[in-house]
């Protein structure tokens, strides 16, 4: 293996972008990030999307950063990845240009159910109990929306595609993406990593005539090399080869070492997700697919909080005036200080319960936030630390569906995204969860996931399992405590465990009162 061997990697985040050189044992040549400034706008509330070019901007000038830090090692480099958010679309006209500004995965607008499916269909759906469900994922389809709303713009858009599609194009000039970054409200068949045909049964839920979807490849198959227009713009050398890979969480997974099925990989990220890796297409949850892994051969089933960590960075903007204070002295973030001192407080927080439910999702469209148990006692400090008890019960509550639904068992579980940097987090998951809790070298592992395709594509590993073993190094392992982790299970059968079920009812009724009162 050649030491001296280099990948640059593009990570395009929610709220920044980053541009690495990646080494052969998952270590960083360099390294520069660009925070947004304005990481989307909302012409409307609930509405969420970002110029067109606003993430290819990002990451030339990310890439020109370290391409010009780094002329001595240009030659070094042997290919290019790029991973992205998820279910973020735009609309290209037949010259492959934006006809409309990008939709984020944030964006919640909703398209009118405007009774589009057969009459057969719609009695097949509620015989099969999905009828809710398959009206939630029409409303919730970008596509739909913009069928109904713009019809013009419809008619002339030549190609509906994902974020990193349009990406790639930019690098290279040709329009295609990879299987596993397929991942959004469209009609993919993940199961077989194919477009649905006009045929299927589905693919009135998520609608989109197959002319205007992409072509797709294999990850680790090489998209295009990157053009002189592109290279001008971001310092890449040009005739590099764009190695496909697969969406950020995927390439989090793999860049976690997540790809035998006793292993669990949990993202702390603004959406908190929790990712197994098997070789049999599981369904998480019913009607929720499995997602097509890195891997080729491999799936993640992927349960989601649509409000993960972001409830954190929630909480800090509304109730965390005095710790941003103090931080701003100190220099450190406030998340920092308020770790320090909910490190004092008991498991189960002095019995302050919160399940994180701050964004309904598909299986449960009722659903709302809950803090229970408050008392005269309690802080701002015991919400906080509820708050990240709340994720950790979510999360394993999530991880008990998948391992019934794909009959397997997890004894480890490695962790990733920014709220993976907190002992305090890692430790309260390591607690409740009763199994080890595991950091690698760098909370950058989507990145080392990406990376890791190219290395094998080019012949530097033979396989993952060997990549895993040079890019991947634990480095901090959180061990359950025996006492806390017999607390939060007695917290978790004996109350959280209950709480939606008893709840649900009591969010109808609000939904109900709330809906009727807009009308009026």
């Amino acid at each position: 293996m050649d030491d001296t061997q280099l990948v640059l990697t593009f990570d395009v985040g929610t709220q920044s972008a980053r541009c690495l050189l990646v080494r052969p044992d998952g270590s960083f040549a360099d390294f520069h990030q660009i925070k947004y400034s304005e990481p989307y706008y909302s012409r409307n509330p609930g509405w969420a999307e970002q110029r067109p070019d606003f993430y290819y901007d990002r990451i030339c000038e990310a890439g020109k950063v370290v391409c010009e830090r780094n002329q001595d090692k240009l030659q070094n480099i042997i290919a290019v990845t790029i991973t992205t958010i998820r279910d973020t679309v735009l609309c290209l006209d037949e010259n492959n240009e934006p006809l409309r500004d990008i939709i984020l995965w944030l964006d919640k607008r909703q398209a009118d159910f405007d009774d589009p499916f057969p009459l057969w269909k719609k009695w097949i759906f509620r015989l099969a109990g999905m009828e809710e469900a398959s009206k939630i994922l029409y409303r919730a389809s970008a596509s739909n929306w913009i069928r109904q709303n713009q019809p013009e713009l419809w008619e002339k858009t030549a190609h509906y595609v994902m974020l990193p599609t349009y990406l790639n194009y930019k690098m290279t000039g040709v329009l295609a993406d990879s299987e596993a970054n397929m991942i959004g409200h469209i009609p993919f068949d993940y199961k077989h990593r194919v477009w649905k045909k006009d045929s299927s049964f589905t693919k009135c839920v998520c609608y989109v005539e197959n002319e205007k979807l992409c072509s797709l490849v294999k990850s680790g198959e090489v998209i295009g090399h990157i053009t002189e227009e592109f290279s001008q713009h971001s310092g890449v050398p040009a005739g590099l080869p764009l190695i496909a890979t697969g969406s950020d969480k995927g390439c989090e997974t793999l860049g976690l070492s997540v790809v035998k099925s006793n292993r669990a990989a949990i993202s702390f990220g603004t959406t908190a997700t929790v990712q197994i890796a098997v070789e049999d297409y599981v369904e998480p949850q019913q009607f929720m697919p499995a997602y097509p892994a890195v891997p080729n051969h491999l799936f993640n089933p992927e349960i989601e909080i649509y409000r993960g960590f972001w409830l954190v960075s929630w909480f800090v903007k509304e109730f965390g005036a005095a710790e941003r204070e103090e931080a701003s002295v100190l220099g450190c973030a406030p998340e920092q200080l308020l770790d320090k001192y909910i490190e004092r407080l008991p498991p189960g927080c002095e019995g302050l319960l919160l399940q994180p439910y701050w964004t309904p999702g598909v299986i449960n469209p009722t659903s709302r936030g809950a803090v229970i148990g408050f008392a005269d006692y309690h802080t701002h400090l015991h919400f906080y630390r509820a708050i990240i008890e709340g994720i950790a019960f979510e999360l394993y509550h999530s991880l008990e569906i998948l391992q019934k639904r794909a009959k397997l068992h997890i004894d480890e579980v490695f962790v990733g995204g920014g709220g993976a940097r907190s002992d305090i987090v890692c430790q309260i998951t390591a607690d409740v969860f009763g199994v080890p809790v595991k950091r690698i070298q760098t909370h950058e592992a989507c990145s080392v996931g990406s990376a890791m395709v190219a290395f094998l594509a080019k012949g530097v590993f033979r396989d993952y399992d060997d990549a895993i073993a040079h890019m991947v190094h634990e480095t901090d392992v959180f061990t359950p405590r025996k006492t806390e982790h017999e607390t939060y299970m007695d917290l978790y059968t004996g109350a959280y465990s209950k709480v939606f079920r008893r709840l649900e009812p009591i969010y109808r009724r609000i939904i109900k009162i709330t809906k009727r009162r807009d009308i009026e």
